[in-house]
């Protein structure tokens, strides 16, 4: 099996892309002692622009967001309760906000439970996803299917957001 790293120009399309097309592939973090670990990406969450009320774009360009004006292909990682870092991977065009959360792997169920798994905090923040030597994404060239559902824990984004089919889920 030939594995490929996921280049720029896939980070690079629509969200509504993106995201889906991370389920199955291998995410692949190499630790500082130089152990890599490559896990299957099994679901993924779709943040779509400052018109996206569940975004934390909608609120604008400010310093906490301002990788998620980038290019696709960096790291936006963030941190809530105080506790638990979100491993968030930019897509898209250059001022253009959206972002793929990463909610399971193969083998870690949770996005808090990945980035403590993986060992990802706020280091992580405008990190590449190409050029990186620490995290990646690798194809494997396998085709999976996934379903769609309604994302998590945006309650306060309204109905209309809130249940927009935009999680994707390993079939």
């Amino acid at each position: 099996m030939k594995l490929e790293k996921l280049d720029y120009d896939f980070y690079h399309q629509d969200v509504l892309h993106v995201a889906p097309g991370l389920i199955g592939k291998y995410l692949v973090r190499r630790f500082e002692d130089g152990q890599i670990l490559r896990s299957i990406i099994t679901e993924v969450e779709a943040y779509r622009g400052e018109e996206d009320l569940g975004c934390h774009a909608s609120k604008g360009r400010t310093p906490r967001t301002e990788i998620m004006y980038h290019a696709g292909g960096v790291i936006y990682v963030y941190l809530i309760y105080g506790m638990h870092w979100m491993l968030n991977f930019v897509s898209g065009q250059e001022n253009i906000p959206q972002a793929v959360l990463i909610r399971g792997l193969e083998d870690i169920w949770g996005p808090g439970k990945i980035t403590r798994h993986l060992k990802i905090d706020g280091s992580f923040y405008g990190s590449s996803l190409v050029n990186s030597g620490k995290i990646w994404v690798e194809d494997n060239g396998i085709m999976t299917e996934h379903i769609a559902k309604t994302r998590i824990g945006i309650d306060y984004a309204g109905e209309i957001w809130k249940n927009k089919m935009w999680r994707f889920i390993l079939k």
